[in-house]
């Protein structure tokens, strides 16, 4: 494989996640009511912890799916 071809599917799949990103923040996720925010007066931690979860089942039912 040479240098060209690794780089336009490099860049198709961060077009892609960007996509993805951009259609998971319009259906709110990232702001589940089980991810977990904590602020202190110079940071901020953020754990998605639901979001985690929805995405992992609905990957797993994907990939299921395609499996069969």
């Amino acid at each position: 494989m040479n240098v060209g071809k690794i780089l336009v599917i490099l860049g198709l799949t961060l077009v892609a996640a960007g996509l993805l990103w951009q259609a998971g923040e319009w259906l709110g996720l990232g702001r589940l009511p089980g991810d977990i925010v904590l602020r202190g007066e110079r940071w901020t931690l953020y754990f998605p912890l639901a979001t985690s979860l929805v995405l992992s089942i609905l990957l797993t039912l994907v990939l299921w799916v395609l499996r069969r």
